[in-house]
């Protein structure tokens, strides 16, 4: 399935791309992760029904959606775009979840450094959503919420930047765990793939 024929199966519009504007350098434009990254990914690293998501810089909300429906995990998506968190709504009144009432799905409108971390939050997307600086304060924000509740955590980054790397591998709390290539788009591209963090519980 092309993106078009993805989204119309989940009932939502997520195609596209959007530059905000008005915004400091901190934030890149919006765009979401392609389809063939997801299943690439998802066919490479399991999710359970326990697990509680968050999708940093969510955009219209494609991972959350597709993460909900495929896992029937929580998903939280977290952006600070009132047009992409109104964007995120409006496909929210429209997902097919295919008779999924187990995970809770939610859209919170804030900065990702000022998401405030719940207690059973243990994976954490980025797809490159912003700074180093903010993605730091995001990180740190984790690491007081596992030490209040410790658990295991992953960080999965799509379309790593070499600032994101190195802040990992310098603070040397997370472990790296596995790279996934995608297969269809890597040949082109070597920044076409994910790279997964972990922390583990104490």
């Amino acid at each position: 399935m092309n993106e078009t024929e993805y989204d119309r199966l989940h009932r939502i519009k997520t195609v596209g791309t959007l530059e905000l504007l008005n915004q400091s350098s901190h934030y890149n434009r919006y765009e979401a992760t392609p389809y063939v990254a997801l299943d690439e990914l998802f066919n490479n690293y399991e999710l359970n029904r326990k697990d509680q998501v968050v999708d940093l810089g969510c955009g219209k909300g494609r991972l959350s959606f597709y993460i909900h429906r495929r896992y029937l995990a929580s998903v939280t998506g977290v952006e600070m775009s009132g047009k992409l968190y109104q964007d995120a709504l409006e496909n929210m009144e429209s997902y097919d979840p295919q008779g999924n009432k187990r995970g809770l799905l939610y859209f919170e409108r804030c900065l990702a450094q000022e998401y405030k971390v719940d207690s059973m939050d243990n994976v954490f997307y980025f797809f490159n959503p912003f700074s180093v600086q903010i993605f730091m304060s995001v990180v740190e924000n984790i690491l007081q919420s596992v030490d209040q509740h410790k658990r295991p955590i992953d960080l999965i980054l799509y379309y790593p930047t070499t600032d994101y790397i190195q802040f990992l591998e310098t603070r040397n709390t997370f472990t790296f765990v596995k790279e996934v290539k995608v297969t269809a788009l890597h040949e082109k591209n070597d920044n076409e793939r994910f790279l997964i963090y972990r922390l583990y519980s104490e």
